[in-house]
């Protein structure tokens, strides 16, 4: 898979896991959530994103 594949998993992984975990332990995970979308928002401006420096080190590819 290419990067940004991994990237929507990482992403789609992250905010279901913690609304997941919003209803059955806490609600503070929902704050997680928020967290995951405003990364998202702000990196659809910036184009910067700091799950891809780390996909990045860990060797996944770049789309060609």
């Amino acid at each position: 898979m290419h990067i940004e594949r991994w990237l929507r998993l990482v992403g789609g992984i992250a905010v279901l896991g913690s609304v997941i975990l919003g209803f059955v332990y806490s609600h503070y995970w929902f704050y997680f959530t928020g967290l995951v979308g405003l990364n998202l928002l702000q990196s659809a401006f910036t184009n910067f994103c700091p799950m891809m420096i780390i996909l990045r080190k860990l060797g996944v590819r770049e789309c060609k």
